[in-house]
């Protein structure tokens, strides 16, 4: 299991245990509580901190493999890729836009202006392509709909399914830490 940090904190009602990349393991113990209880506390929870330390090591692994799989990437071959499927998409479902860039953005895949401007990021060519293709719909759907409504999900769904799913696999490759 390795180090378990005890910190006495005034603001928790009761023993919360949690677990972090490069933090490891944290438990918050609070003021009338003594840390032998919490360090019992602890060991009864063994099991449930084993687990989510191996998914967090999972996931390092894996966003590893990703960056790996980037620094492959020629990036002006993947950029007329990204442009190829976009426009791809764009005419395939009849939407318009004024403008699109490709970048080296560091905690999006992507974004929609008001005037309907959408930046896409680079990386999105290391994604698999249900994925990128999930960005570039999605940044689409930001020039007729431009909040994340229910509206919005609604004509996101009509173009990739299930939406919130899609959204929810792209954190698996952890763009906000690259």
């Amino acid at each position: 299991m390795g180090t378990v940090l005890l910190e006495r904190s005034a603001r928790a009602r009761r023993i919360i245990v949690t677990v972090r990349p490069v933090k490891g393991v944290r438990v918050a113990v609070p003021r009338r509580t003594s840390f032998e209880s919490a360090l019992e506390f602890v060991r009864t929870k063994k099991q449930w901190i084993k687990k989510h330390l191996a998914e967090i090591q999972a996931y390092e692994k894996q966003k590893k493999t990703f960056e790996d799989n980037f620094q492959s990437i020629n990036k002006a071959e993947a950029k007329k890729k990204i442009i190829g499927r976009f426009n791809q998409l764009a005419e395939q479902y009849g939407f318009t836009y004024r403008n699109v860039s490709i970048r080296n953005q560091r905690t999006r895949w992507g974004s929609c202006s008001v005037k309907g401007n959408i930046s896409l990021n680079i990386k999105l060519v290391a994604l698999p392509r249900e994925l990128s293709d999930y960005v570039i719909l999605h940044e689409l759907v930001h020039t007729r709909v431009h909040n994340h409504s229910k509206k919005f999900w609604k004509e996101l769904d009509k173009y990739v399914g299930n939406g919130k799913a899609k959204a929810a696999r792209l954190v698996e490759y952890g763009l906000g830490i690259l």
